[in-house]
């Protein structure tokens, strides 16, 4: 982890990933670098929580695995979900560009999220209530439209299951 801002990651380095929410932290967990070309980079990390944790539409589990995807110039990641049978599907954030810091990746969370099914036939647009009551529209009109923007952007990537991401 002796990069500094800007410069990329080691193959097979292991990185912390923080996801932080309004200027705290969400949760953090150890990734492997699997790819980074300076601007996206890809980890892998396994489910970080302790146990199942279902959302209705889809469970994360012990076990699953997910590749995530992040760029230090889009306002999006996207974590690829796998479980013991294969592909569950994408779970989408719609946050500001990645950074690094001397701790680790840091991402920040604007709310907004999308879930695509592994079969593309589920596409639901998460927590625009949440985006809505942070209060970003009026804190940061700017913010808030690129975040608009993004989720559309990921909506237009999950027609044809992500493929543009390589």
């Amino acid at each position: 982890m002796g990069q500094g801002a800007g410069e990329p990651l080691v193959v097979g380095d292991e990185v912390l990933v923080r996801l932080v929410k309004q200027g705290r932290e969400k949760i953090s967990y150890p990734a492997r670098v699997l790819a980074d070309d300076g601007v996206h980079l890809v980890v892998r990390a396994p489910f970080a929580g302790d146990g199942p944790r279902d959302f209705g539409f889809v469970s994360f589990d012990p076990g699953d695995v997910f590749t995530e995807h992040y760029w230090r110039d889009r306002w999006y990641s996207v974590k690829e979900v796998g479980g013991p049978t294969g592909r569950k599907g994408w779970y989408c954030d719609v946050t500001r560009p990645a950074e690094w810091d001397a701790a680790g990746l840091v991402v920040e969370d604007l709310d907004l999220d999308l879930w695509v099914s592994a079969d593309r036939a589920l596409v639901l647009r998460l927590d625009e209530d949440e985006f809505v009551a942070s209060g970003i529209e009026q804190r940061d009109p700017t913010a808030a439209a690129r975040a608009r923007q993004a989720l559309e952007e990921l909506v237009a990537l999950a027609g044809d299951g992500f493929a543009a991401l390589g």
